[in-house]
């Protein structure tokens, strides 16, 4: 006796398990295989799923936006506040373009060919020679002091650059705010 059933019969035919039950008259083998080949599907699909999550790369929304009225960088991660930086954008006489961008290009070290073979690393280029970039003028951060691009102090630019690397596809950069004007000697803020 196994069980509630006493088997009389126990055998194998092809792939199939079968038994013949004294008790109740039944083949338990079509039972078990039932069983055993929903299981192995069950199986089959949760290991898909395991692989499919970790081979996919992770995705994550990336919004760079730049204020030029505060002089501020934020980036949100899926919406998510995670970096607050402060920048120097475009000073008077210059202008660094509002909008809504996405990363055209990366470049590790960059130097600008327009003024002086300035460094400009961890360049992250967004409309044409415009560029979010690490800047070893590090005093003037907070106020405008460019000749349009976003400056950073460099450790900053280095994090923004390595997250927009990894996730150049979902990255955003969006540049608003009115540009300071000079009055006096000390800048103003226009509305």
């Amino acid at each position: 006796m196994v069980g509630p059933w006493s088997i009389s019969t126990l055998g194998t035919f092809g792939n199939n398990f079968f038994a013949w039950t004294a008790h109740t008259g039944e083949y338990v083998g079509q039972m078990i295989k039932g069983h055993m080949q929903n299981m192995s599907r069950f199986v089959i699909a949760i290991a898909t799923v395991a692989a499919l999550c970790v081979c996919a790369p992770a995705e994550a929304s990336i919004v760079v936006t730049v204020d030029k009225s505060a002089q501020r960088l934020s980036v949100a991660i899926d919406g998510s506040l995670r970096y607050q930086w402060p920048v120097s954008t475009a000073r008077w006489g210059y202008s660094t373009p509002n909008g809504s961008y996405r990363p055209e290009r990366l470049a590790r070290k960059w130097f600008s060919r327009k003024y002086d073979w300035s460094p400009m690393p961890y360049s992250i280029f967004f409309d044409g020679g415009y560029a979010i970039h690490g800047s070893y003028e590090i005093a003037h951060l907070g106020r405008p002091a460019s000749h349009g691009c976003i400056r950073l102090h460099p450790q900053n630019a280095a994090i923004l650059f390595a997250l927009i690397k990894e996730h150049m596809g979902e990255t955003s950069i969006v540049v608003t705010g009115q540009a300071p004007a000079p009055s006096g000697g000390k800048w103003q803020w226009q509305y």
